[in-house]
């Protein structure tokens, strides 16, 4: 087996010969010197109210039986704040917990102690392009970035991982992430469970060598389809189980893993209730029999064990699907322990303790801000988001990234709300953003939306007439900075059987700043983009497609 290999573009087109490397150049290659932030320094008049140190280190971690692992991660020091704003994270790579309440002011010093450049963005939350963890904004080994901004984020599970530029998806396989939790007084006035009844978990996949040490697929189909580990890791720990009391807890969910879908369900099939997603709580709990949770998505459930006997245990899945989160040629590559769509464990609960604690969940959990429609910009005019990938192509909207290629669709001014159209593009390539990215689709207009008729294909997988494209068409988290977002509509044209085993799945209706849009889905969104302008990013958080140039920037202006 391979170790733990970064794979950059540079390394793809030499992999796949000279002669596919002149073609593949303009389709993956920036080709371009990125021009750069200087790191920001602490200002003398921002006072904050969490003052904290986080290193990006090398380290080592013991994962699996035997020898330790090694690692990066990062290790953090709280120099002003509450005591529990920064929580190490025992026994495991994973960063520190950071809990933050809204209106707080924070000041975070990153510093470097990699042997190659990296930056760090906050997942989620609503801040300036200079506090955002812009790739160009990446440091050297040896300097330090300083962050300062204000919580302006609702309640909510967000997290913090690299931003780096070609580098995202090695560097948070090789352990940078870790989680941040929001408070505010909506979600405290609840009493939902909370300490050792509110327990934070983060889903990843790895695959390790004889030695323990991390293996990367630095190759063709890791750098197409995403890397998929032959192994699960909660927490950074292998064969998770948390010792539970007959009582009600708090789950937070993570999926940190770099291009795994999650299918979340428990063994016996009882149902789950879902009372938040990436942006906070939901306004109120909702039933649901699985949860699909793509890369970067977080959701927030409420398990009741109460009338459990000590010693009865309940395992999370990931439950079995088919035919659209992944291709069908990458899905026969990939049989295996953790095969794409077969069913495997997650972690287990296990009662251990009684309780006699009785707590009731509120039937209204928050209050959302629904945005109307004469808030909307642009209602007969829909940013496209067109996903397009193909054999040496990762696209959005027809183009690869570009830091200096900023279209017209992409320039949005400050203080306005926009519509925006996520959709998988199977026609030509190359078209940019003056196609608007759509290809060979004939565009309708109707009732303020834009909907599409694909010329003899269909968005679904294992359809006649798809070709290389469709054989290739998979499932994509699209993950957008700033503001959370509201989903508004989600359509979907194709195999029916195949979105029957997902579509339960989806929390649409809670804040989001990440939606997985499967082939033939068609999804829109509204979202604002106040208070800062600058660049701010949207791209695939399949993090090797995001590597790979499925990765754009709407200039905010």
């Amino acid at each position: 087996m391979k170790r733990f290999a970064p794979m950059s573009r540079r390394t793809l087109l030499l992999g796949a010969g000279a002669a596919a490397t002149v073609g593949a150049a303009g389709a993956y290659g920036q080709g371009h010197a990125m021009r750069r932030i200087a790191p920001n320094r602490a200002s003398e008049t921002f006072n904050p109210d969490v003052d904290l140190d986080l290193i990006c280190k090398r380290d080592e971690a013991r994962i699996l039986n035997g020898g330790p692992t090694r690692v990066w991660r990062y290790a953090g020091n709280l120099i002003k704040g509450p005591s529990n704003a920064l929580t190490p994270a025992p026994d495991t790579y994973l960063g520190p917990l950071l809990r933050f309440s809204k209106g707080q002011k924070v000041r975070i010093r990153l510093r470097n102690e990699l042997p190659e450049e990296t930056i760090t963005h906050w997942h989620g939350l609503h801040v300036p392009m200079l506090m955002d963890g812009h790739p160009a904004a990446a440091i050297h080994p040896g300097e330090t970035y300083v962050y300062e901004f204000e919580i302006r984020n609702r309640a909510g599970m967000y997290f913090y991982h690299p931003h780096t530029h070609e580098k995202t998806a090695t560097q948070v396989y090789h352990g940078l992430v870790g989680g941040i939790i929001i408070e505010d007084d909506e979600e405290r006035a609840l009493g939902l469970p909370s300490g050792e009844f509110e327990i934070p978990l983060v889903i990843q996949d790895r695959s390790f060598d004889d030695d323990n040490q991390l293996v990367y697929g630095g190759d063709m189909h890791t750098s197409m389809f995403g890397f998929y580990g032959d192994r699960v890791l909660v927490n950074g720990r292998r064969d998770f189980t948390v010792d539970v009391a007959n009582r009600p807890y708090r789950l937070r969910i993570l999926n940190g893993s770099n291009a795994r879908i999650y299918k979340l369900c428990w063994d016996d099939r009882t149902p789950l209730t879902v009372i938040g997603v990436d942006g906070g709580l939901l306004e109120k709990a909702e039933t649901r029999p699985y949860v699909m949770l793509a890369p970067a998505e977080r959701v927030d459930l409420l398990v009741d064990f109460s009338g459990r006997p000590q010693g009865a245990k309940l395992t999370m899945m990931s439950g079995e699907f088919y035919g659209l989160m992944i291709p069908p040629m990458a899905q026969r590559m990939m049989r295996g322990d953790l095969a794409v769509g077969e069913e495997f464990p997650l972690f287990t609960a296990r009662v251990t303790q009684a309780s006699s604690d009785l707590w009731k969940l509120p039937e209204k959990l928050s209050t959302i801000r629904r945005i109307r429609r004469e808030e909307v910009a642009n209602l007969d005019d829909p940013i496209p988001i067109a996903i397009t990938m193909a054999h040496m192509a990762m696209f959005l909207n027809g183009r690869p990234y570009d830091h200096d290629d900023i279209q017209q669709k992409e320039r949005i001014p400050v203080d306005t709300t926009q519509l925006i159209e996520i959709f998988h593009e199977h026609g030509g390539m190359g078209m940019g953003m003056g196609g608007m990215g759509m290809g060979r689709m004939e565009m309708m207009r109707g009732g303020g939306m834009m909907r599409g008729r694909m010329g003899g294909m269909r968005g679904g997988m294992g359809m006649s007439g798809m070709g290389m494209m469709g054989m290739m068409s998979m499932a994509h988290p699209i993950h957008l900075h700033g503001q959370q977002f509201q989903i508004i509509e989600r359509s979907f044209e194709g195999d029916e059987d195949a979105y029957a085993a997902i579509r339960d799945g989806f929390i649409d209706t809670g804040l989001k700043d990440t939606v997985l849009v499967a082939p033939g889905e068609r999804v829109r969104i509204v979202k604002p983009f106040s208070d800062f302008k600058g660049r701010f990013m949207y791209h695939c958080h399949n993090l090797e497609h995001e590597d790979a140039g499925m990765m754009r920037e709407f200039s905010v202006e």
